[in-house]
C-alpha cells in the first residue's frame, strides 16, 4: 500500500546457496519456495496425513481423559472464547466437534470486551455458574487466567485450557492445559492458531473414543473432523499467524472444502456479503474479507454474533446475522478512518517525521478512541511508520486498554515483558504474540510507560535496519504477464503470513490513470517498449489526484485474476508505486 509521502525501497529476496529436490517444478516456482525455506518437493504436500501426530503435544494425554470423562458422565460443558476471529472460529469447532461426539450439554460464553475484557475473569466464572456449568473449557485464552481458573475452582468448575498465547512465568492450575508453546512441548508447530489446537484436541478425543468403542456403543456415527475446517482455515488466516507447514495444510484443506461446496452455511453466507465466490476462495480472501466481517461483532458489538452466524444450521438465518456483521464491518470502517486520521494529526503535532527525531516505539492515545478498533489503528500507523505502534483507548475506572503491533525483528510481547521487568508496577496485565499484544495500565502511567516502551525498543532494535523495505520475487517479462501464470501461482502453495504471497516489481509507462470510487486509482500500464496492455488496480491512496498524468511508474505488484461475466483477465494489485523521471 502506498501512503503519500512514504518513499520505500524495493528489495530482491536473496535466493539462497542450498541444494534443492524440485524436478521438473517451474523454475519460477522453484526460486519462489527456495526463498521461502522450502528445499524438497515433499514439503510442499498438503495432504491431511502429512498433519503431526496430536498426541505430540504436551498434556493431551491429560486432557482427552478429562473430555472422555465428561463425555462419559455427560457433564455440563460450557466453551468459554476469545473476541476474535480466531476466538469465534475456535468456539464453534469446540461446539460442532463436541456435538459430534456426543455431548448434549453443551453452551459457550464470550466475553464482551467492552464489559469484562479479555480471557477467563472471575466475572466470566460468575456468567458460568449461572449456566451451571461442570466443566470450562477455555478456548483461544486462558494461559494467563490464574485468577479465573482459580475463581473455577473454588466453585467446583473444572478447567480445560486450550491456547496458543505465550505463557507467562506462572501457569494457571487448570486440570488440563494444551497450548503448543509451552516449556519442553515437541509439537513442531509453534505458530498454530487457538482453533488449530482445539482441532487437534478433537483429533486426539475421536482417536481415544474410537480405541473405547464410544461410537458404536452410542450408535453414532464417526464424526468426520474434516468437516469443521473451513472454520480452521478462517481462525488461521484471521489470526494472521505465521503459515508454517502445518497452518499451510489446514488452511488449504479448509479452503477446498469450502471450494467444493461443503463449507458450513455461516461461513457461506459470510462469503456472499463479502462478495466473494466460494468456488475461487483464496487465503487472502479470508483475511481481507471474511475475518474482519466476522471480527466487526467483537470490536463494535459482541462476538457472540459472530458465532451465532458460524453456528447457523440454516442459510437464512446465517444470511440474516451475515447481513448484520457487513453493516458493523462497514461501521468499523468509518470508525477506523476518523480514527486514523486524528493519529496521523496526533504524529504531525507531537512527533517530526523524520526518522532521526522518531521514537523506535510509538505510542498514541485519544480519548475519543474506540477500545474496539484499536488494534487495526495500531497495524495501520506501524505500516506508516515502520516502527512499533501501541495505540491506547479509555476503557474505565481510570484505565487505558493498549493495542500492541510490531515488525520484523522485534518480539512484541517480549518487549512488554521487559517493561514489566524493569517496572513492576506500571502494567497492569498484558498478553500476546510476537506481532501482536495486548496490555491495560492505569492511565496516570501512561507517560511513563510511554518513556519505557521506547527505551526498551531501542535496546532491542540496535542494530536492525529501520529503513522501509518493499520485498519482492524478481521481476516478470512480458511473456510471463499472464492469467497463466497467475493460476499456476495461485494453485501451488497456501500463501500468507510467514509464507508471503510472490509479488514482483517492474518499471511501467502509463497508458492511463483515473480515480475510481474516492480513493483508488485504476490504471492501464505496459512495460517500456512492449506491446502488451496491463491492467492495474491500487486501493486507498492517500490523495489519488496527484497521479493523474504521470508518465512513468516503478511498482510492486502481485497479480490477480480478475472475473467478469465469465471472462478471466490478469489485473496487477499495485502494493507499492513511485512516480519515475
Amino acid at each position: 500500500m502506498y501512503f503519500q509521502g512514504v518513499k520505500k525501497t524495493i528489495v530482491t529476496r536473496p535466493l539462497p546457496n542450498h541444494p534443492t529436490q524440485f524436478g521438473d517444478l517451474h523454475p519460477l516456482l522453484q526460486r519462489l519456495f527456495l526463498t521461502r525455506g522450502i528445499t524438497y518437493i515433499d514439503e510442499l504436500d498438503r495432504s491431511l496425513n502429512k498433519l503431526p501426530s496430536p498426541w505430540l503435544l504436551l498434556g493431551m494425554e491429560t486432557m482427552v481423559a478429562y473430555l472422555q470423562s465428561a463425555l462419559t458422565r455427560q457433564l455440563r460443558i460450557c466453551i468459554v472464547a476469545d473476541f476474535d476471529a480466531d476466538g469465534a472460529t475456535s468456539c464453534a469447532v469446540a461446539m460442532q466437534g463436541l456435538r459430534l461426539m456426543g455431548a448434549q450439554n453443551l453452551s459457550f460464553v464470550v466475553p464482551n470486551r467492552f464489559e469484562y475484557g479479555y480471557g477467563l475473569t472471575p466475572e466470566i466464572v460468575e456468567l458460568v455458574k449461572q449456566q451451571q456449568a461442570d466443566v470450562i473449557i477455555t478456548v483461544d485464552n486462558g494461559i494467563s487466567s490464574l485468577e479465573g481458573v482459580a475463581a473455577a475452582q473454588a466453585a467446583g468448575i473444572a478447567v480445560l485450557i486450550t491456547d496458543h498465547h505465550l505463557p507467562g512465568h506462572e501457569l494457571p492450575k487448570a486440570e488440563a492445559i494444551v497450548n503448543p508453546n509451552l516449556a519442553n512441548d515437541i509439537f513442531p508447530s509453534k505458530a498454530i492458531a487457538g482453533v488449530g489446537v482445539i482441532f487437534y484436541v478433537l483429533m486426539a478425543l475421536r482417536s481415544r473414543l474410537r480405541e473405547a468403542n464410544w461410537f458404536a456403543e452410542q450408535a453414532l456415527p464417526e464424526p468426520n473432523l474434516g468437516r469443521l475446517l473451513d472454520y480452521v482455515a478462517l481462525g488461521t488466516v484471521a489470526d494472521v499467524v505465521a503459515l508454517d507447514a502445518v497452518n499451510r495444510t489446514l488452511v488449504y484443506q479448509g479452503l477446498m472444502r469450502i471450494r467444493g461446496g461443503n463449507a458450513h452455511p455461516g461461513l457461506l453466507a459470510l462469503i456472499d456479503a463479502a462478495g466473494k465466490n466460494a468456488e475461487t476462495l483464496t487465503a487472502s480472501d479470508l483475511g481481507f474479507s471474511l475475518g474482519p466481517r466476522l471480527n466487526a461483532a467483537g470490536r463494535i458489538d459482541d462476538m457472540t454474533l459472530g458465532i451465532q452466524c458460524l453456528l447457523a444450521e440454516d442459510s437464512q438465518t446465517a444470511k440474516t446475522i451475515a447481513v448484520r456483521l457487513d453493516a458493523l464491518n462497514n461501521e468499523r470502517r468509518d470508525i477506523e478512518g476518523q480514527m486514523k486520521f486524528e493519529a496521523m494529526a496526533l504524529l504531525e503535532q507531537s512527533l517530526a517525521l523524520e526518522k532521526q527525531h522518531m521514537p523506535a516505539g510509538v505510542c498514541l492515545y485519544d480519548a475519543s478512541w474506540h477500545q474496539g478498533v484499536i488494534g487495526i489503528l495500531a497495524a495501520r500507523v506501524k505500516d506508516r511508520l515502520h516502527r512499533p505502534v501501541i495505540c491506547f483507548a479509555p476503557a474505565g475506572k481510570d484505565l487505558l486498554k493498549g493495542s500492541a503491533r510490531s515488525i520484523a525483528g522485534l518480539h512484541i510481547r517480549d518487549a512488554l515483558s521487559d517493561v514489566a521487568v524493569a517496572h513492576p508496577k506500571i502494567l497492569d496485565k498484558f498478553g500476546g504474540h510476537a506481532m501482536a499484544a495486548g496490555l491495560t495500565l492505569k492511565m496516570h502511567d501512561y507517560p511513563a510507560f510511554a518513556l519505557a516502551f521506547n527505551e526498551v525498543v531501542e535496546t532491542r532494535l540496535a542494530g536492525v535496519d529501520l529503513e522501509q523495505k518493499v520485498v519482492v520475487d524478481g521481476e516478470l517479462t512480458e511473456q510471463e504477464l499472464g492469467v497463466d501464470l497467475a493460476v499456476q501461482l495461485e494453485q501451488a502453495a497456501t500463501w500468507g503470513q510467514g509464507f508471503p504471497e510472490p509479488m514482483f516489481s517492474g518499471v511501467f509507462e502509463v497508458v492511463q490513470v483515473r480515480v475510481v470510487g474516492q480513493r483508488h486509482l485504476k490504471w492501464v500500464l505496459r512495460k517500456p517498449g512492449g506491446h502488451k496492455l496491463l491492467d492495474a488496480i491500487v486501493f486507498f491512496v492517500d490523495a489519488p489526484e496527484q497521479w493523474l498524468g504521470i508518465r512513468k511508474i516503478k511498482a510492486a505488484y502481485k497479480l490477480e485474476i480478475n472475473e467478469y461475466r465469465g471472462n478471466r483477465s490478469l489485473q496487477l494489485m499495485l502494493q507499492y508505486f513511485e512516480k519515475m523521471a
